[in-house]
């Protein structure tokens, strides 16, 4: 019984990922497409309010599979290392285009892009994952057979370009939600285009998976086949309200609609698939860890849920109703005893605290090398004392020139000429 509770937990945090931080994706893929920089730099304020919200389910998702689930994890990742690496990374540079767009004071057209392309890559890595998984991973005993291009499969990659229309099917209702004047109308044109091309997409990798799946569904049993269609009548109904309410108010129905088709979607997937968990034939019953870490877990992740929810429920309260950029305010000023207004800036950091710093943080990198060549000495030979010195010395001379590029351009003069 205890695996069943763990395997639910795993499906709500992916579910939740899925359906969350699916829109933000969408609407970065999005900004892609729009010319208008004063719209892209919108869809970057409205996800830097609930981005990282919504990321933290795959955090739970993954602790859930990796303590419940053993025999699935270990199954699963050896065969989709490279495109689970190449997601985290390009989930690194997303943030990092997101906020370093949020923090400048105008578009950049650089942040944008990075923002975008890495929304892009991050949905195709993960429509690889779930299309490999799907497919039938080679396995034996429980452990992955296959080799370094297992997970690229026509069924992987069909997937992939089905995720990126779901994402930009619900980035598009986001945008109607949350937009007004020109993205709100531009959301609304595009969202019935996109339903059309999901709903084929739907239909291509429904049909598609009973080839490529290497399980037999049981449809026969009529509890199961009861199940997968009401889940599936249940998406239809969904993406009909879907279709009328783009373009119209109000305008929260299409979000709703595209939300609720995918929890459809995913509840049919798990109707057809139950209880194998890696096809062919890994069943949740042979994945499972011992009872008690089933019930540590479900302990654990249990209490940790609500709080990510209040989290998520907290963020979207926060940020309701329409997004209206605020305009910006003049930089705070002092007024000295002569009357005049000085413009107020930072004590600048001095050279030698910089020096410093950027020093100790060489230390700390060589320190790390060398204790990654001490653990992986016998497998990672490249690591050795020339390159860490090498490495190391290179990075301590780019900053030393970097802090005289700066001293040049004066970026250390303090307010009225004086200078550290």
């Amino acid at each position: 019984m205890s695996e069943y509770l763990t395997y639910a937990l795993v499906l709500l945090s992916l579910g939740a990922y899925v359906v969350l931080d699916g829109y933000d994706l969408g609407v970065g893929m999005l900004s892609l497409f729009d010319r208008s920089e004063r719209r892209r730099r919108e869809y970057n304020e409205l996800i830097a309010t609930a981005w990282d919200a919504n990321e933290s389910w795959i955090i739970l998702a993954g602790v859930a599979l990796w303590a419940g689930l053993p025999g699935a994890y270990a199954t699963v990742l050896p065969g989709v290392y490279p495109p689970l690496i190449a997601m985290l990374f390009a989930v690194i540079l997303r943030g990092l285009g997101l906020e370093f767009q949020s923090a400048s004071g105008s578009y950049r057209r650089g942040w944008g892009l990075l923002f975008g392309g890495a929304s892009l890559a991050v949905t195709l890595c993960q429509g690889l994952v779930i299309g490999a998984v799907l497919s039938g991973l080679p396995q034996q005993g429980g452990h992955f057979t296959g080799d370094a291009l297992a997970w690229l499969t026509p069924y992987s990659v069909l997937c992939a370009l089905g995720l990126v229309c779901v994402y930009l099917l619900a980035g598009a209702a986001w945008l109607q939600d949350k937009t007004e004047g020109t993205a709100h109308e531009w959301a609304g044109r595009l969202g019935r285009p996109l339903l059309g091309a999901t709903v084929v997409a739907a239909l291509v990798l429904g049909f598609g998976l009973e080839v490529a799946d290497p399980q037999h569904f049981h449809f026969e049993q009529p509890l199961r086949a009861a199940l997968f269609g009401l889940a599936v009548a249940a998406a239809v109904v969904c993406g009909a309200v879907a279709w009328y309410g783009f373009g119209r108010r109000p305008d929260w129905r299409p979000f709703a609609a595209v939300l609720g088709a995918e929890a459809a979607g995913l509840l049919a997937l798990v109707a057809a698939t139950a209880p194998v968990v890696v096809p062919p034939s890994l069943t949740l019953h042979e994945a499972s860890s011992p009872q008690s870490s089933q019930v540590f877990l479900v302990v654990g992740v249990g209490l940790c849920m609500p709080f990510v929810l209040a989290y998520n429920i907290y963020a979207w309260w926060v940020f309701r109703g329409k997004f209206r950029e605020a305009e910006r305010q003049a930089p705070p000023t002092t007024a000295p005893d002569d009357g005049s207004a000085v413009p107020f800036a930072p004590w600048p950091e001095s050279r030698v605290a910089v020096l410093v710093r950027r020093t100790l943080l060489t230390l700390l990198g060589i320190l790390l090398a060398a204790v990654s060549q001490d653990v992986f000495g016998g497998e990672s030979t490249w690591v050795d004392p020339l390159g860490i010195a090498l490495l190391s010395g290179t990075a301590l001379v780019a900053w030393i020139l970097g802090d005289r590029r700066a001293q040049r351009l004066g970026e250390y003069d303090l307010p009225g000429g004086e200078r550290p």
